[in-house]
């Protein structure tokens, strides 16, 4: 768990990103978490993308595995679970409540972007919209912080404490060393 200001992101860790989204990530400003080899897991990312584009999803679920895992979670029909639980008690959807807030200062300090003001992730702080978003909150947050996310992660195949990385440690070499 990190949470901002981050450090800017290194080279490797955003070619790591990069290689796991399939396209050159765009304006990442730090790695909100990680993979037990030190990979990236989520990445932080500006509200507004280098483009001019809004961009709420403060907190970008970046990891195959774990991305997937999200997506198998919400094709076998959990989300309705998940709603159910915020909307039977109290406590889960005040603790919701907080995380969305909670989300909303963490992406303040990079920027106002207008277009988005009071718009989180995920279907915070009322819906359950998406797990990826919710998830990516959790790990970057730590326990606790968000009972959604916190709970699609205890119900899926996917752990942050196991590896599953294509290329495990990857954003921690020096590219430097590996072309001299």
């Amino acid at each position: 768990m990190t949470t901002p200001p981050f450090p800017a992101p290194t080279p490797a860790e955003i070619a790591v990103v990069s290689a796991q989204l399939g396209r050159q990530a765009r304006g990442v400003v730090g790695i909100a978490a990680r993979c037990a080899c030190g990979n990236p897991t989520v990445v932080a990312t500006t509200p507004r993308l280098p483009d001019g584009t809004p961009f709420p999803t403060f907190y970008y679920l970046t990891h195959p595995a774990a991305t997937a895992a999200m997506s198998t979670l919400e094709a076998t029909q959990v989300m309705p679970e998940l709603a159910a639980l915020l909307a039977d008690d109290a406590d889960i959807a005040a603790a919701y409540l907080a995380a969305h807030e909670a989300y909303l200062a963490d992406r303040a300090g990079f920027g106002d972007v207008p277009e988005i003001d009071g718009v989180s992730a995920g279907g915070m702080p009322t819906r359950v919209k998406c797990l990826h978003a919710l998830a990516g909150h959790a790990l970057a947050a730590g326990p606790g912080v968000n009972p959604i996310g916190d709970e699609a992660l205890a119900r899926s195949s996917w752990s942050p404490e196991v590896c599953r990385c294509e290329d495990p440690g990857a954003a921690l070499r020096d590219p430097e060393a590996s072309s001299a």
